[in-house]
């Protein structure tokens, strides 16, 4: 009794945890390890990110300091000043957000393919020296921005080497850099349509008519939307390689062995298993779309015709070189919303969604199709004649 009674009773040590099963020792010296890591974020992150926020909402003229009490409060002057204050300011933000729009639309999906395919096939066992294509495709992703923005410049020249492949085959290429229509507007002037639509010509969205929302990426935007797919597919492709490397082999066994080919593999197998990574790579792929900047500062500085300005380059040139920091915060700040705003979205879309009741009928037990007997009536049935030659055979001994 007493032993049990031992046994039931917590020791000292035992009463002394944290009903989670943490110590206060422990809790403690955890806090202290992870103190360095908070005080430097919040000195270098989240403490700048306030006094942006303040400047969004203040008349700061860049002098001294923004906490000064000369420095006063305007509410949204700034966000009316870039969304309907109906001046340059808005027609830039409007122009920015149609060209980043644009980029977002062309890269995020198209380099999320393309690193998708890249590591199916660099994974695939029976291709040699996988680890030569491994680093070749990778090795973008480590270069420099600058340097490959310089390059990239170089080779879509006028003169340059593009322009040279273009002319083997009897054709001319285009002045890449210098040339501000829109992909879909020169389309349709192929097609002969020159003069747009009075009902697109009439409204509009920031200063900007939707005939213009709808130009596409201009041919020097096209030029970096290729540049970002040739740069990050590599990063994503070692996401989805080790997403695949992780997947059991015998479920693609499995599936062989029921009569799926190769393509019913990757879809009914294969892809839903990469769906975290999927999201990973969609959501950084949006994040680093929506933030570029470095590529337009370097080459083009939104030229031709603010057809390659964005919202990050736009935030930078409002505060640092035309000193409207209200503006150029408030840039930011909505840029951020955008950004979340678009992640939650496509965590919604990727959630994982409820069998459907229809569906799950399919996986009950007991359950009965047409044309078929009720589970379980085969055996019964069998069993009769089984029992009633038992019972003959029990009358006649």
């Amino acid at each position: 009794m007493s032993a049990t009674a031992s046994q039931a009773k917590p020791s000292a040590r035992e009463a002394t945890r944290h009903p989670a099963g943490i110590r206060k020792g422990e809790r403690l010296a955890g806090w202290l390890f992870v103190l360095p890591v908070i005080l430097i974020l919040g000195v270098f992150l989240f403490i700048p990110v306030l006094m942006a926020l303040w400047v969004s909402f203040s008349d700061w003229s860049g002098r001294g300091s923004p906490l000064a009490p000369g420095v006063g409060f305007i509410g949204l002057e700034n966000y009316a000043d870039i969304t309907t204050g109906g001046g340059l300011a808005e027609s830039n933000f409007g122009t920015s957000l149609r060209n980043n729009a644009w980029y977002v639309i062309l890269v995020v999906p198209l380099q999320t393919a393309l690193s998708l395919l890249l590591a199916v096939l660099v994974s695939r066992q029976i291709l040699r020296g996988r680890g030569f294509f491994r680093t070749a495709f990778y090795f973008p992703s480590v270069t420099s921005s600058v340097a490959i923005t310089v390059l990239w410049l170089f080779l879509f020249s006028t003169t340059g080497v593009v322009n040279q492949i273009i002319a083997w085959f009897g054709a001319t290429g285009p002045n890449w850099f210098n040339e501000p229509r829109g992909l879909v507007h020169l389309a349709l002037e192929g097609v002969g349509v020159t003069t747009p639509p009075p009902a697109l010509t009439a409204g509009g969205f920031l200063g900007i008519t939707w005939w213009d929302w709808i130009a596409g990426p201009s041919v020097a935007m096209f030029a970096l939307i290729l540049m970002a797919i040739f740069t990050t597919s590599g990063t994503f492709m070692l996401l989805f390689m080790a997403a695949i490397q992780s997947i059991d082999p015998s479920l693609a066994e499995a599936a062989m062995v029921d009569g799926a080919n190769a393509w019913q593999r990757f879809w009914r197998v294969t892809l839903p298993q990469l769906r975290p990574a999927l999201f990973t790579v969609l959501t950084l792929g949006l994040i680093g779309c929506w933030q570029v900047f470095d590529q337009i500062y370097t080459g083009t500085q939104g030229a031709p015709g603010n057809t390659t300005l964005t919202p990050a380059y736009l935030s930078y040139q409002a505060g640092f070189q035309d000193q409207k920091w209200g503006d150029g915060a408030a840039i930011a700040f909505i840029l951020f919303l955008i950004i979340i705003a678009f992640t939650l979205l496509q965590r919604w879309v990727l959630r994982d969604k409820p069998v459907s009741r229809r569906r799950m009928r399919a996986y009950l037990p007991g359950r009965v199709t047409p044309g078929e007997a009720p589970t379980g009536a085969a055996t019964q049935g069998e069993a009769a004649p089984a029992a009633s030659a038992e019972s003959k055979k029990g009358a006649a001994s």
